[in-house]
């Protein structure tokens, strides 16, 4: 019989990150992966975003899943984006879109020239010049086509799905490729007595299972590379001080689907809704030193549009990450490796960019300094963009109405974001990054939707005769409206799709 000489993958936790790694290994490098995934039934999973980013789209189709059956399995419904209320100040609101706003003309952003016409003239907002705003505002969808230069694509889309259905989904798949799953909570750990690398992890009924590289996916115990390995935690709660949150699904209420996640900025936090095709998910994220367990809860259940379908449940956090994701032979996926709040729903696109590093440096033979340096410098950097990025909503704001949003407003902020700030007000131009999340349309959707407004715009953009701008920009704005028309409701959509 020929050996075995694939790396024996041990996946410690299961959920939504134990579940995507095994998957996804078992999947894409069947060649170079022996995976046993290891999960106790006894533990929950967290479950707190049901909410997700495009990305999401392009991992189950890599994964071979057929979306339909993925959205019929996870009661999914489509979302353009996200709808934040009162963050700028109480009674403003914008959609961030998965999207662009408009066109570029002679190497110039739109947002240039709308900032001088809105200078200049009384012309519609900015989410008026995006096909993503206008479609989710209007409650209608329709999948884009592939012609990136078509104005009726110049938008994308991800789930707004039931993280409890997801997992179990996605083990079936992995199973079928296989993937093995053993039940057990692991008792002890072993390791190398000299290189102090994990080789075998021991449960409570004795099993003993041994690896060559071991997946820390056990949520925020953090099993392997916090209890094992003891790497530090780098402590973001001073720029991100929410901690708690309180969550709950509702019955949906009579009418239409929306598609989109809205989160509404609430005195100590904000709340999320999140539509799915069987019932509406619900939370309050907050800071605990703003307000007490109880008040979130009352707050939460007299926020809901429809019956209670289950008790509030209390999750506890802290936003920061390791120190290192990859250390020795243990690598942290998810809420082991750090967690940012759910605001832009970025918790599973973190596992999905964690696996996707962990492929491209997987291990030839045995684990190197190389695939773990390279692992961690483009896992440390994601997450430093994605702080900053969270931290701006809550800076970027007028409202002075309560003890948490003076102290938000007026904190020191990281140094790479105050950059940032600075860039755009003097210049609207937004930092660039070539690979990533939230490029340049995110960061002018938050910054122009909270009252961020620059002094001044790229000069180029004051060449166009004014009137010739203005019909452009006529034109593009009926030429959007006109498509969202011809687009059908998204809750229609969702029903003949069904």
């Amino acid at each position: 019989m020929e050996a075995d000489h694939r790396i024996r993958v041990v996946v410690v936790g299961g959920g939504t990150a134990g579940w995507m790694t095994a998957a996804a290994l078992a999947t894409l490098i069947p060649g170079a992966a022996r995976v046993h995934l290891v999960e106790s039934a006894e533990i929950g999973i967290v479950g707190v975003g049901e909410a997700t980013l495009p990305h999401l789209r392009a991992f189950v189709t890599r994964l071979g899943i057929d979306e339909a059956a993925f959205m019929a399995a996870t009661n999914a419904t489509f979302k353009l984006g996200i709808e934040f209320r009162d963050f700028g100040a109480i009674g403003e609101r914008y959609i961030h879109p998965f999207g662009t706003y408009g066109r570029p003309l002679a190497g110039v952003g739109f947002h240039h020239y709308w900032l001088r016409r809105d200078r200049e003239a009384t012309i519609p907002p900015i989410g008026a010049f995006s096909l993503g705003v206008a479609a989710a505002a209007d409650h209608r969808f329709a999948r884009p086509g592939d012609d990136p230069d078509d104005l009726a694509n110049s938008y994308g889309y991800a789930y707004q799905c039931d993280a409890t259905r997801f997992a179990p989904f996605l083990r079936a798949h992995a199973e079928a490729r296989g993937a093995v799953r053993t039940e057990g909570t692991v008792a002890t750990v072993e390791r190398h007595p000299e290189n102090g690398d994990v080789t075998a992890i021991v449960l409570t009924d004795g099993s003993r299972i041994e690896g060559d590289l071991f997946i820390d996916c056990s949520g925020f115990r953090a099993l392997l590379i916090g209890g094992t390995m003891d790497e530090a935690w780098e402590d973001w709660s001073h720029w991100l001080p929410c901690d708690r949150a309180v969550a709950a699904p509702c019955a949906s209420p009579e009418g239409g689907i929306e598609p989109y996640t809205r989160a509404t900025a609430m005195p100590a936090g904000w709340r999320w809704r999140i539509p799915l095709t069987h019932r509406v998910g619900n939370g309050y994220v907050y800071a605990s030193a703003f307000l007490s367990d109880t008040d979130a809860m009352d707050t939460l259940v007299g926020s809901m549009e429809g019956r209670p379908l289950a008790d509030p449940r209390l999750l506890r956090f802290r936003a920061g990450r390791r120190r290192r994701s990859w250390v020795g032979n243990v690598l942290a996926v998810g809420l082991a490796s750090g967690f940012l709040e759910p605001l832009e729903s970025t918790s599973i696109y973190l596992v999905q960019m964690a696996i996707t590093q962990l492929i491209e440096h997987f291990p030839n033979i045995r684990v190197t300094n190389t695939d773990r340096d390279g692992f961690n410098a483009l896992v440390d950097g994601e997450y430093d963009r994605i702080r900053d990025f969270l931290i701006l909503h809550y800076h970027a704001t007028r409202r002075d109405d309560s003890p948490f949003w003076n102290h938000v407003r007026t904190m020191a902020i990281p140094a790479s974001l105050a950059e940032k700030m600075a860039l755009w007000r003097q210049t609207a131009q937004v930092s660039q990054y070539r690979h990533g999340l939230f490029l340049e349309p995110s960061w002018i959707a938050v910054y122009l939707g909270q009252g961020v407004v620059p002094e001044g715009w790229d000069p180029r953009a004051d060449l166009p005769d004014a009137a010739a701008l203005d019909r452009a920009m006529t034109a593009l704005h009926d030429g959007i409206a006109a498509t969202v028309s011809g687009m059908p409701d998204h809750a229609a959509y969702l029903a003949a799709a069904a």
